[in-house]
């Protein structure tokens, strides 16, 4: 620990025009090549367009600071003290540039939602408390452009923005968050550079005290999220990220698995500061030699072989409560993993109805289970609970109640490159950005990822997902104490032979079996192996009397209305189950 500098990431994420880039530059004491705008485009445009980066560090607070260990018998050399590095993530605000939003998230330890003031919670604010809530643990609210409320009524707008957020923030997990105000560039962007900003040092002492280092492995393959790549003549390829798990070093092979292309690091800096190593949690640049920056915008760098491209993937699911509408299967999302997103269709199921009391498994995937196929997400509450018809909808038939956890197969587009338990999310881009929606749909875990790309043929079979099928007749007449026919079960064109040996359910309590068909109109004989009670042949023979009278003489047609006829036909029903990816469509019953 001693004279290192201990990264943290600190993302700072708001809606467009609310001061982010003007706060980081205030924060920050070291920019790195992508910050405040730099490329042409921002400048140009005036808003931020891409990720960007810089630091400030402050000594690293004694709370963080592991326990002394016992006191050496020699004085000891001094060392440098150790110091705490905050990075800070400027992230666009535009709501065009979710995606890049959303990679910026996930490799943040510390949101800060900048809010302006002036204007409080805006729709793309709302999208980046939502997007911290998936990705963070820990949030800091800084109310920005305090400058421009009137001086005399300043502290009252503060106290009543103040409350408001604290309200919003009341049904999250970031409940009780701290609310800072400050001007970052008092004045606003054309204003003097004379103007010093307001609020800051007391912001780095909020965050300081907010900041927590999460536990950092350097042990594992090395995974890298890469989101700027550019050359420097003389020098080679530097691709600038932050290390998600394990360590790198001078000299080590590093691969961009997207390219398959394997490359040594020739040198790695941290902020300008030259480096022999980095691990989990740190920011650099590692420069590499003979790679055309032209063909890596965003990506992943790793060691050699340690990760995998797939074609599909099984994902643990949560809805985000705040998009409107159901999640369908079948239907299309962007879905984002990592730093890329593609489009993707997605088939929700959840465990089996016997299985519902199971503790959920969050880090793998159980093929040995079965699965019950759902028509959307099943959400908890009144919507939900609207009982037999909404869980028949939704496929989930006999179970009657929200599962504690569901999974989706999500089908790619084009194949993806990424490490498994990453973070996954579903969005609706697509949608208007002008109107006041949530488009982020879903976010889950990627559990699976399918790597052969005829994973419908060698992998989908193994899901043991199903459908359950119900199918409902009525009894037309009896044959023998033992032997039924059966009616409107099946259509006159279906193969009744298919359905022979499945057993089938009489409304007046016995069990049957499908013996065959009988004749050509969907008709079917049932062998009612226990044979049918005098009370079920009664009720029975009184349907087809009742059916008959017309045929009869008026002395029978006496004697037949002095027995009780029945309310209602004799139903028959049928239940079993299909697997969705069985190849043969088998039909199965439980034993």
């Amino acid at each position: 620990m001693a004279g290192r500098r201990v990264n943290v990431n600190v993302g700072v994420l708001g809606h467009i025009d609310s001061g982010k880039t003007a706060l980081a530059r205030a924060l920050s004491t070291t920019a790195s090549t992508a910050a405040f705008d730099k490329q042409p485009q921002s400048r140009e445009r005036g808003v931020t367009l891409d990720l960007g980066f810089s630091c400030f560090s402050v000594p690293l607070p004694a709370r963080l600071r592991p326990a002394p260990g016992p006191a050496p018998e020699a004085e000891p050399e001094p060392e440098p003290e150790p110091r705490l590095q905050v990075t800070l993530v400027d992230c666009p605000g535009h709501a065009s540039l979710i995606r890049t939003i959303i990679g910026g998230a996930q490799i943040i330890d510390l949101m800060m939602l900048v809010i302006d003031v002036t204007k409080g919670m805006q729709t793309q604010s709302a999208e980046c408390l939502v997007i911290g809530q998936i990705a963070c643990q820990k949030l800091v609210v800084v109310l920005n452009k305090t400058d421009l409320l009137p001086e005399g009524k300043r502290q009252a707008a503060i106290d009543r923005m103040t409350r408001k957020m604290q309200k919003t923030l009341e049904s999250t997990k970031f409940r009780g968050a701290p609310v800072i105000p400050v001007a970052a560039k008092p004045g606003g962007p054309d204003a003097p550079e004379t103007e010093a900003p307001q609020g800051i040092p007391e912001l780095i002492e909020l965050l300081t005290s907010q900041i927590s280092i999460p536990t950092r492995d350097p042990s594992g393959p090395f995974l890298m999220s890469v989101d700027h790549c550019f050359s420097i003549k003389g020098q080679g390829t530097v691709m600038t990220g932050t290390v998600l798990s394990g360590s790198v070093s001078l000299g080590d092979s590093v691969e961009i698995p997207a390219l398959k292309v394997v490359r040594k690091v020739k040198s790695i800096q941290m902020f300008h500061t030259p480096v022999s190593s980095a691990m989990q949690g740190d920011r650099l640049g590692i420069c590499v030699t003979q790679f055309d920056p032209k063909l890596l915008e965003r990506g992943l760098v790793c060691t050699p072989e340690s990760l995998h491209t797939v074609h599909a993937a099984l994902i643990s699911v949560e809805k985000i409560p705040y998009f409107r509408g159901p999640l369908q299967t079948k239907a299309k999302f962007h879905i984002t993993v990592g730093h890329e997103t593609v489009m993707g269709r997605v088939m929700f199921f959840s465990p089996a109805p016997d299985s519902l009391d199971r503790e959920p498994v969050l880090d793998s995937f159980d093929f040995s289970r079965e699965y019950l196929f759902q028509e959307q997400y099943l959400c908890p509450g009144p919507a939900a609970a609207n009982t037999a018809e909404a869980d028949e909808k939704a496929g989930q038939a006999s179970a009657g109640r929200c599962p504690q956890q569901q999974w989706a197969l999500v089908e790619f587009e084009k194949p993806v490159t990424c490490p498994r338990l990453c973070l996954v999310i579903g969005s609706r881009l697509d949608a208007d950005i002008h109107t006041n929606t949530c488009r982020l749909a879903f976010h889950g875990v990627l559990l699976h990822g399918l790597e052969d790309r005829n994973y419908a043929e060698s992998t989908l079979p193994a899901l043991r997902v199903y459908k359950l099928k119900q199918k409902h007749g009525v009894v037309e007449r009896v044959l023998d104490d033992h032997s039924v026919i059966g009616r409107s079960l099946f259509k006159k064109e279906t193969n009744i032979q298919l359905f022979v040996g499945l057993r089938v359910h009489l409304s007046t309590g016995e069990l049957g079996v499908i013996d065959s068909a009988f004749g050509q109109s969907g008709k079917f004989k049932v062998h009612v192996p226990g044979g049918l009670s005098p009370k079920s042949k009664q009720i029975l023979t009184s349907v087809l009397k009742k059916r008959g009278r017309s045929g009869r003489g008026e002395a029978a047609k006496l004697e037949e209305a002095e027995r009780p006829e029945p309310t209602q036909p004799v139903g028959l029903s049928l239940s079993f189950k299909r697997y969705v990816f069985d190849a043969q469509k088998r039909m199965v019953q439980s034993p």
